[in-house]
């Protein structure tokens, strides 16, 4: 093995609990198997669901196999926990344009060759063909309902009386417990890993295996990482941070960990990287020395993005926020440009609303969000204040055709960090 998995959790913050004083034990030989499961009701991940993956990760550098289970049929139900209200149900297709959708990621992040190799399955192929009569019978019967209200994914839903669970909610304990049960029999699958939150369903699991196969299994649960200020890892004013590139881009991406406080980006170092703690310890000096610098931050961004999007993507966000900071914006290629007025606040016109002498800057600083009123955008133009695409602007300046980036974004800049960018819809014009 080449390394201790419960130990390097532990270090990073993120064990939380196991279920049998007997794993280590089991852990001495390697090539064990794990999985963890993922819902595939959004068609990508979010830096939420990075975590797990990167315990997967982990699992398999300390020499052991990992298995990624899509819920191709969960995902028609949905899991109930930490929810306070019943999900909206989807289509089977969308579930599986889902699946689809989110499976590239895993590639980038585990190695799908060699000794240890990671693969992935959907609880579709098993669950979808098992009979609603078959399952009472033979798997509802071992599932005691008195410890199922107990659930603490349950009990908050039956305290909330206006909300309550569906009986379709109640019964997904069943089903991942089925899935561990069916990945221990047909695949030798041991353990499971899995947030806080599925401490119960993952214990249902291993009871299943012991009364129906007669096997051992095992539980291994991260802890559920928060900020520091309390509130849940992947959400930003904007929305939520996705791990695919056309849902937030690759520079969004970055902004997001440049913008870790000073209190959450060496514990996000710890959780979100493979940086060794001989590293991070550095980083943590450094930090200490000149907290100005900004260096946790600053390799915590690098390695995430180069991680998820590639280190060409991480690059292209380094040029992204050059640009922002220096104002060099007419250097920008148009995929940069995209990316950069994806983030920003601004404005919409069709084409045909620059046809001749096009629109004053003017009147765009108070369409865009940069001035209240035209009195107070006149003033900024005449002191010099505004720039146009990364050229000083005058009170009568305009916005044409010709003078827009790529054909499609005007930039506009209101001292050294106040932008917006007004985009043309072509389609708008037609």
């Amino acid at each position: 093995m080449d390394g201790d998995f419960i130990g390097d959790l532990s270090w990073r913050g993120l064990l939380h609990q196991t279920t049998s004083a007997t794993l280590a034990a089991h852990l001495v030989e390697g090539g064990r198997l794990a999985y963890c499961g993922f819902d595939p009701t959004s068609d990508s991940l979010t830096v939420g669901n990075l975590l797990p993956i990167l315990v997967l990760a982990r699992w398999q550098q300390a020499g052991h196999r990992p298995l990624v289970v899509m819920g191709g049929a969960t995902g028609l139900i949905g899991d109930p926990s930490g929810k306070s209200d019943e999900r909206q149900l989807i289509s089977a297709e969308k579930v599986r344009d889902n699946i689809a959708r989110q499976q590239p990621i895993f590639g980038r992040i585990l190695d799908f060759e060699g000794k240890n190799c990671a693969r992935i399955v959907d609880n579709a192929n098993w669950l979808l063909p098992l009979g609603f009569i078959d399952v009472l019978r033979d798997v509802g019967k071992h599932f005691s309902v008195n410890q199922m209200v107990a659930r603490d994914s349950v009990a908050s839903r039956l305290t909330a009386r206006e909300q309550g669970i569906s009986y379709t909610e109640f019964s997904y304990m069943i089903l991942q417990a089925y899935d561990f049960l069916h990945l221990h029999r047909s695949l030798g699958c041991t353990v499971q890993l899995g947030g806080a939150d599925q401490w119960g369903n993952i214990c249902s699991g291993i009871d299943l295996i012991r009364r129906i196969a007669g096997g051992e299994a095992f539980g291994i649960t991260n802890q559920l990482v928060t900020k520091s200020d309390g509130t849940k890892i992947g959400k930003s004013e904007s929305g939520a941070i996705y791990l695919n590139a056309d849902r937030t881009s690759a520079y969004r991406f970055h902004q997001f960990w440049l913008n870790a406080s000073d209190e959450d980006a060496i514990k996000f170092l710890r959780w979100y990287t493979f940086l060794p703690k001989d590293a991070i310890d550095d980083l943590a000096q450094m930090h200490g020395r000149d907290p100005s610098a900004r260096a946790p931050q600053k390799a915590l961004a690098d390695a995430v993005t180069a991680l998820v999007h590639g280190d060409a993507e991480r690059l292209r966000a380094h040029v992204c926020a050059a640009a922002l900071f220096g104002g060099d914006i007419r250097g920008l290629d148009e995929q940069s440009a995209r990316d950069i007025a994806a983030d920003l606040p601004g404005a919409m016109l069709n084409g045909g609303d620059l046809a001749g002498d096009g629109r004053l800057v003017l009147d765009l600083l108070v369409d865009a969000g940069l001035a209240a009123s035209k009195r107070e955008a006149r003033g900024f133009l005449e002191s010099g204040a505004v720039q146009l695409n990364g050229e000083r602007a005058s009170v009568e300046s305009r916005v044409t055709v010709a003078s827009l980036l790529h054909g499609s974004f005007a930039f506009l800049r209101r001292g050294k960090r106040q932008w917006a960018v007004v985009r043309i819809d072509s389609t708008l014009s037609r």
